[in-house]
Order: C-alpha cells, then structure tokens, then sequence
C-alpha cells in the first residue's frame, strides 16, 4: 500500500515510510451512479463468478446492503414470484421489504440456476457463504478494473445507494426507512450533500 515517503531520525537512518490510510486517500465516501455502473461491469469480467459478483454488487447498491448483510442473505429471503427482498438489518436497523426490480429478478433467476444448492446467494467454490473478506477484495479489484482513481470498499455501495436517493428527492423518512436507519441523524447526511437541493440558484 502507497505511504508516505521515508524520513530520516536524529540519528540519520531512514525512518520505514509511514502507512497512508485508505480514507486519506479517498475524496469522498461514496460512488456516483456512472462509477457504480463501471464496477459492477468489471466485476462481472473478473472471474469465473463474474455473474454471482456482478449480482451481489448489483443488490449491495439497490439496496444499501452493508457487507455483513450481503454475505448473510439467504434464498428464504426473496420472493421471485412477488419480485420482493426481504431484508433484515445489522447493527440493531431495522427491517424491511423491498421491491425488486425487473435487472434484479433476472439476474436473480440466474444466480439460482447457476448455483442451486445451499441457503445462501452468494456462495465460494467451496459451496459456503462468501466471507466479508472475500467481498472486499473483490469490491477492491473490480474498482481498480473499472478505473475509479480511489481505492474503493463495499460500504461506499450503501453510501451511493443513500446519495442517489436523496438526489433524487426522496424523502427522507422513507431513505431512513428503506437503509434501516434507527436514527434520522445517519440519514440526514446524505440529503444535506445532496447537489440537486442547489438546482436553480444560478441561471444562465
């Protein structure tokens, strides 16, 4: 991982360059749509899972899917028939149902034929449920694959996920509702970096 440069001590040896983190070296927390679009067609190239690793991206951004959840979902979670996802939330958030849509339930169709045994969606070649660890070298190689200048993690899925819809004009209730937020505060951000609140400040 790129660091700093090396320094020199009082003593005069060169000082081991100290590690950058991650974060510093990102702009910002979060993919735009085009990005999002871009990484997950890498991912889908990157392998001979490219249509499980496609979908998962895929279902991570539609609906803000932190890590943990995403390795977790089971098939006894989606309605095919219904087109729904029933989602259940870590960190105490609150559940859900969401509808999927019509991208979705194809690629969902697929996953199913092309891996038809066991509970979970996303499954290793072992046949278990992906690990977390898995998922984010995966995130991190498609985001290198797809040419998106900062390294990139699967959270910033969820936050592209919230982004898009308040850019939109959800309300905001319904983006603390739909990402499991227990609290309005860890909703509020995304409306407040929202760029189209601005629209019309400035004509030309």
């Amino acid at each position: 991982m790129p660091g700093r440069k090396p320094s020199r001590t009082v003593t005069g040896r060169v000082a081991p360059p100290i590690p950058t983190p991650y974060a510093s070296r990102r702009s910002r927390e979060h993919l735009v749509d085009a990005e999002v679009e871009r990484l997950i067609v890498a991912a889908g190239k990157l392998g001979r899972h490219g249509q499980r690793d496609a979908t998962m991206l895929l279902l991570a951004y539609r609906h803000g899917l932190r890590v943990g959840e995403l390795v977790a979902l089971q098939w006894s979670q989606v309605d095919l028939d219904q087109a729904v996802l029933h989602v259940r939330r870590l960190k105490q958030g609150t559940p859900a149902t969401h509808p999927l849509t019509g991208r979705e339930l194809r690629a969902l169709r697929r996953l199913r034929r092309d891996y038809p045994d066991g509970p979970h969606l996303f499954v290793s070649e072992r046949g278990g449920p992906m690990t977390d660890s898995a998922i984010r070298k995966l995130v991190a190689r498609a985001g290198e694959a797809a040419g998106i200048e900062m390294p990139v993690h699967p959270h910033m899925l969820r936050h592209a996920c919230g982004y898009t819809l308040a850019n939109r004009g959800t309300d905001t209730r319904a983006i603390q509702a739909y990402l499991g937020h227990r609290n309005i505060q860890h909703t509020v951000r995304y409306t407040e970096l929202a760029a189209d609140r601005f629209n019309g400040f400035w004509e030309d």
